[in-house]
């Protein structure tokens, strides 16, 4: 009888303790959470915005309403280079972008977004969540209360539009040309002069000649924008952008105040959005391409074999002048180039090895 009396009690105590906790995990499952989301994109623009979009409905879908996000484009509540602020000190708590538009923080979150001549999307897809490559990135952004994510590609880029032809290197020399990054850093060695503008002002700042060429994505997103109104001649293939990653950037301490499901659905997300997003833009680039070249008689170029040589090299330089800023740029610097030659051995044996079989 005592041993009965002994466990009953226990049962009861241990009730007791359980109670309140079955309790708090009921009141946060029931409780709603809404976040808002500022960008960098145009409100709805093709791909990138809509991106943003489908994070945000996927985000709703997934948690079963439990977190709910509103979607800024950029201007909305912010401009489109205060996203990193925004987020950081806490006036939002999702933002989406590309890191290589905040490298005045840091330069070495350039790497985190495209580096001319570097890893295309399915490469730095591999580095970042298979090589080592999020955890850096990770790193870079604490000190900034900010948790990223990879959520979206572009894949690979044009060079862009120009109004006059690129025949040799020196045709770059004075050139005043949007392109952001460690690409506009290639082109300033090169003689030109890099702008860094959103994307809402590149047709303007074209037509005006406020600028004398630009670059943006490929052909999906330059067709919406209507850019082959304001340059004669599209150029590829994107040296400077092979696959950009693009980003959502989370507030850490909005993040970490989610029980552990809904933080899993918020990484996982935008997992699913990286993905989608460059399947979107193999899906529409060329029947795009297409409407550029047939119906609207875009002059098509390619950058002479020697204007690329040139550019790789410098690109080069740069790259490995970041590298020499302080040691964790070198850190990233190295896991870097250590992925990018061993993802580039296999991939002599394979894709390049299959696209060359498959043209012949």
């Amino acid at each position: 009888m005592e041993r009965r009396g002994f466990l009953k009690n226990a049962g009861l105590a241990s009730a007791a303790v359980a109670g309140p906790l079955l309790v708090t995990e009921k009141a946060q499952a029931a409780k709603k959470v809404h976040w808002k989301m500022v960008t960098t994109w145009p409100k709805n623009f093709p791909g990138l915005g809509t991106g943003a979009n489908n994070l945000a409905k996927l985000i709703e879908q997934m948690s079963n309403g439990r977190i709910t996000v509103k979607v800024y484009g950029a201007g909305e509540l912010v401009p489109a280079f205060e996203v990193f602020d925004t987020v950081s000190r806490g006036k939002a708590e999702m933002g989406h972008g590309a890191a290589y538009y905040w490298k005045g923080k840091d330069e070495t979150f350039q790497f985190f977004s495209t580096v001319p001549f570097g890893f295309n999307a399915a490469e730095m897809n591999a580095w970042l969540y298979h090589g080592g490559g999020m955890e850096l990135w990770r790193e870079a952004y604490d000190k900034f209360g900010l948790i990223p994510m990879a959520a979206g590609n572009t894949t690979v880029q044009m060079a862009g539009w120009f109004n006059k032809e690129i025949k040799s290197l020196a045709d770059l020399n004075g050139l005043k040309m949007r392109i952001p990054g460690l690409g506009g850093e290639v082109l300033q060695r090169a003689g030109g002069t890099p702008v860094n503008l959103p994307g809402g002002e590149l047709f303007t700042s074209l037509k005006s000649g406020a600028i004398d060429a630009t670059e943006w994505v490929g052909p999906y997103n330059d067709l919406a924008f209507g850019l082959y109104k304001a340059a004669k001649y599209y150029y590829y293939p994107g040296w400077h952008e092979p696959g950009t990653t693009l980003e959502c950037v989370v507030n850490k301490e909005a993040f970490n105040k989610l029980p552990k499901d809904l933080q899993s659905i918020v990484l996982h997300a935008s997992r699913i959005v990286n993905q989608d997003m460059a399947a979107e833009y193999t899906a529409r680039n060329n029947a795009s391409l297409q409407v550029l070249l047939n119906k609207h008689k875009v002059n098509l170029r390619r950058l002479p074999d020697d204007v690329i040589s040139e550019l790789k090299k410098i690109s080069k330089d740069v790259v490995s002048d970041l590298a020499k800023k302080d040691a964790f740029a070198k850190k990233v610097y190295q896991s870097f180039e250590s992925f990018r030659n061993d993802v580039t051995a296999w991939h002599d044996i394979a894709e390049r090895s299959y696209l060359n079989a498959r043209q012949s």
